[in-house]
């Protein structure tokens, strides 16, 4: 006889895979007609404001391989700072552009890229500016938890000496870990999960 239980249980713990792109990214994975394209595949119009740029994302495991089934999401504020956010209280955001982006990693490569604009400095919640960044989130089979991280610009050297989240980073060996590099109008950010280049991570 099964004896009964009169407690609450753990939920047992899931990964986002493997149907994270299936139910995030149906046209990515040839399922037509749930989406006209896949929510957060466009970030800008030809009416945006800003900078235009491309960033080259790559999820890199412990073994130093790309992982080629990891999505990643990106929010920023735009050209001047604002974030297209109901929350958003000191000005109206640019209203053609979105602010936040999806992409899977590609199947063959293990990389995504992101057509977007240079984001302008925000208010840390001391009201010091913070350097243009991206906010980052990555989900993959084997990620019990979305991991949150931040993207810099090896361009805004100035900027990124003030940040006051940076300025937190206790093993200063491991900002760079947070840096894009540019070449041209492309930045690539590579993340890895473990090693001695792991990426720094936030618990938000």
């Amino acid at each position: 006889m099964v004896q009964s239980l009169d407690r609450l249980k753990e939920t047992a713990s899931q990964t986002a895979g493997p149907y994270v792109h299936i139910g995030l990214t149906p046209n990515f994975c040839d399922i037509p007609g749930v989406y006209p394209v896949d929510l957060g595949d466009t970030m800008v119009n030809d009416k945006t404001r800003g900078e235009r740029i491309k960033v080259k994302m790559r999820v890199i495991d412990g073994a130093d391989t790309p992982l080629k089934d990891a999505l990643i999401e990106i929010w920023q504020a735009d050209a001047d700072g604002l974030h297209n956010s109901p929350s958003e209280m000191r000005g109206a955001a640019d209203p053609n552009f979105t602010g936040w982006g999806r992409k899977p990693t590609d199947m063959t490569t293990g990389e995504c890229v992101f057509e977007t604009i240079k984001p302008g400095r925000v208010p840390f919640k001391d009201g010091r500016k913070m350097a243009p960044h991206l906010t980052v989130w990555i989900v993959a089979r084997g990620i019990n938890i979305g991991l949150h991280t931040r993207m810099y610009f090896s361009d805004e050297e100035k900027a990124n000496d003030e940040d006051p989240v940076l300025a937190r980073i206790e093993h200063r060996r491991r900002v760079p870990t947070l840096i894009a590099q540019r070449d041209g109008d492309t930045y690539t950010f590579d993340i890895h999960l473990q090693g001695e280049k792991e990426t720094v991570f936030f618990d938000i």
